[in-house]
């Protein structure tokens, strides 16, 4: 137990912990996931019409709210929560977002630990949440 919150501690001074970039997480959106989400992410890609459950509207993940559900949105892309809609867990393409560790803030200032491709993503996806 210990060495796991040395690990985490540590993951977090490092230098580039915390850090997103919406624009590679544009990229990676694009390429993996407006397939089933579509191009304007309101979830009505050219594969919506073959799963069993339809893509959700990632424009509208905030909610009436107006908080982002970082966490829940993390663990749905890197499987935590698996989608079994696709045919398998989420996300299709597993191995790639795997790696290069990073933490990014939940809206509580929790930390949650993922990977800097799916860090990128979350970044891309809160740009696109309504006012």
């Amino acid at each position: 137990m210990k060495l796991l919150v040395f690990a985490t501690l540590a993951l977090l001074a490092a230098p580039g912990a915390w850090a997103q970039d919406a624009e590679a997480g544009e990229e990676l959106y694009l390429h993996h996931c407006a397939t089933c989400h579509g191009l304007d992410a309101t979830g009505h890609g050219p594969m919506a019409g073959v799963l069993i459950i339809q893509p959700s509207d990632l424009t509208a993940l905030s909610g009436e709210d107006g908080v982002f559900p970082t966490e829940r949105v993390v663990k749905r892309i890197d499987g935590r929560d698996p989608l079994v809609s696709h045919g398998s867990p989420m996300p299709v393409y597993g191995p790639y977002f795997e790696g290069q560790d990073t933490a990014i803030k939940a809206p509580t200032g929790q930390p949650i630990l993922t990977s800097k491709p799916i860090a990128d993503l979350v970044a891309y996806l809160k740009t696109l949440q309504g006012g």
